[in-house]
């Protein structure tokens, strides 16, 4: 049960009964409801009144929701206030009637705070609308609701409101003497009051409020020192219900980043050499990266490659981040691979589009895994003219640009991107490895771009990028390794 549960928990007992001990010797809602009949009689007399306020519609046992005790009651709201209005009518207060200073407050929902009315930013109304609105102004001890947007909005009028105005988006009563004020606002916001103005409410993205719906609101009544009680008691209780909503949400972002948080933690381990034990009869990774210059060189003879591919700059040690095992080497993303960046055809040219068949990978696409398809195609014609890079499957992709900088994936089909990716076909090593050593340094990545609104990191940069090269043996017992603990990970979200 979370804190919100628990409180809704909470305020159901209250409202019938079951939160603190009845007491015999209280006097029972039905007195206090006979001197608010009486109360009303003489208002009536008094001209304050009208006759059709002293109307009672009965209530029948298939409208009462749920049990109550004996010594409560079962009212209609309305006929526990001697006010019960809206206010005035949007058509009522116009652009030209505001004033920026010495005028007169109108209190609406969005003024409706924590249950407390607030001044900051409240509207106010010129001294001559104000005397218009004469019926519409507000007492101690009035109690103002919203009657659209967020109808749980409720506040008691304090001294310091006394005669502000009532907004066009507010309710405002006020309930005779001898029912507690706070005990009607915890009712206002249970579940099941606010659960009954909801079904009633009408309209599509706000809610809004019939009066007469409002008035017809069936209120249980307990003994007025009972309502004490009960309040005394949920103040008691809310508090500690707070404390345990903060202790609940801390875990439960903790529960949301621990998952990440654990895979990042193996993905480090990984790439520093920690994650699996070394083999000393594996091929060290020198020995691999002489094989590497020399498939580059017979690239190069054949014209797949120029010179300037050969060229390695040498790895200074303030450049290394950390130590790795005597069988791995530092090189750069350059050294492993062949590192190119796409295109994006001119949109208008219907040649490059229509009827494409060519998958046109986007950066948002990018996955973490294998991509099989894009949402976009192109055609022959597009990637003849427009110097796209034709992928391969097993090229591994990373975004350069804006928000998805060091996002990545590994083409699972042959494809082409647009100029935000930077494709890599690797050399002889796993393109798992690679893919999950680009996903360690995604933080790197994204300190690494450059640029204001679309901060961006270049091809230039992501080859000079140093990288831990292990045995090709020790880079698939890595690989196997970081899938079987992703797999355990995953358990935990899914739990």
């Amino acid at each position: 049960m979370n804190a919100q549960q628990l409180r809704n928990s909470i305020l159901q007992e209250a409202i019938e009964g079951r939160l603190v001990p009845q007491d015999p010797n209280d006097e029972p809602a039905s007195v206090l409801l006979n001197r608010i009949r009486a109360e009303k009689k003489r208002l009536v007399k008094e001209g304050k009144l009208k006759k059709k306020d002293l109307e009672e519609t009965p209530i029948s046992e298939d409208e009462k929701p749920f049990e109550i005790p004996d010594s409560w009651e079962w009212v209609r709201l309305s006929k526990l206030c001697s006010r019960f209005s809206t206010g005035p009518f949007g058509t009522m207060v116009h652009k030209e009637d505001y004033v920026e200073t010495n005028g007169f407050p109108l209190i609406n929902p969005t003024n409706i705070i924590n249950g407390e009315i607030c001044r900051d930013g409240i509207k106010m109304v010129s001294k001559s609308k104000y005397g218009e609105l004469s019926t519409y102004v507000l007492q101690t001890n009035d109690i103002v609701l919203a009657r659209r947007g967020d109808l749980s909005k409720i506040a008691i009028v304090s001294q310091n409101e006394e005669g502000w105005l009532a907004g066009t988006g507010a309710f405002f009563m006020h309930i005779f003497d001898g029912v507690f004020l706070p005990y009607f606002v915890r009712l206002y916001t249970s579940s099941y009051c606010q659960g009954y103005l909801l079904s009633q409410s009408v309209g599509g993205t706000m809610n809004n409020l019939n009066q007469s719906l409002l008035a017809d609101f069936l209120m249980p009544l307990p003994p007025l020192a009972e309502q004490k009680r009960i309040v005394a008691k949920i103040e008691e209780l809310l508090p500690k219900v707070e404390e345990y909503g903060k202790a609940q949400d801390a875990l439960n972002k903790l529960n949301e980043e621990l998952p990440e948080k654990l895979k990042k933690s193996v993905l480090q381990e990984a790439i520093t050499g920690k994650l699996v034990p070394q083999n000393p009869n594996d091929e060290p990774a020198s020995t691999l990266l002489n094989r590497i210059r020399e498939e580059k060189k017979r690239l190069v003879k054949e014209g797949k490659l120029k010179k300037k591919d050969l060229e390695e700059t040498p790895i200074s040690e303030d450049e290394i981040p950390f130590e790795i095992p005597d069988s791995w080497e530092w090189c750069r993303l350059g050294w492993i691979g062949d590192w190119g960046a796409g295109a994006t055809p001119a949109k208008g040219n219907p040649e490059y589009y229509d009827n494409g068949t060519i998958p046109w990978l986007r950066t948002g696409e990018l996955n973490n895994a294998f991509v099989y398809d894009s949402e976009i195609k192109v055609t022959p014609k597009a990637l003849e003219k427009c110097s796209l890079r034709m992928c391969n499957v097993g090229d591994v992709l990373i975004a350069m640009y804006g928000a998805t900088i060091g996002k990545v994936a590994i083409a699972g089909i042959e494809l082409t991107t647009n100029q935000a990716c930077c494709a890599c076909t690797p050399y002889e090593i796993y393109n798992k490895y690679l893919l999950y050593y680009l996903m360690a340094s995604k933080k790197t990545f994204i300190e690494m771009g450059e640029g204001g609104a679309q901060p961006n990191i270049s091809r230039e940069k992501i080859i000079a990028f140093p990288f831990p090269l292990p045995p090709l043996a020790e880079q698939h017992r890595i690989v196997a390794k970081i899938e079987e603990l992703f797999k355990e990970i995953d358990k935990l979200k899914a739990g």
